[in-house]
């Protein structure tokens, strides 16, 4: 996962236990659904709503509103930046790993 280019940093922002979920849930797909990713991680919309705009503000996710068959949906994505922010912050994980054995 760790990228030469992409060096290892270290997330404060990331690191939090939700929005760490929610970066490595987002990162293997182009885009989930709000309800898809609030199931999966198990936790209400407000909780999800609250780290999803932590992760806007900071351009790391992108959330994006549409109508489908009539009903409201809302879907989000890491951005370029959230995705080498997650991918460096992973790295950074696992060089405390190494360090550790």
């Amino acid at each position: 996962m760790s990228d030469p280019s992409n060096p290892a940093a270290f997330d404060e922002l990331i690191h939090a236990p939700v929005r760490l979920r929610i970066c490595a849930s987002l990162a293997p797909v182009q885009w989930a659904e709000f309800a898809q990713l609030r199931d999966a991680l198990g936790v209400a919309d407000s909780v999800l709503s609250k780290h999803l705009k932590a992760l806007v503000d900071a351009r790391y996710a992108h959330v994006e509103r549409f109508a489908k068959g009539g009903r409201s949906h809302v879907r989000v994505a890491l951005t370029v930046e959230g995705r080498r922010a997650y991918v460096g912050h992973v790295a950074a994980l696992r060089a405390m790993l190494e360090q550790e054995m």
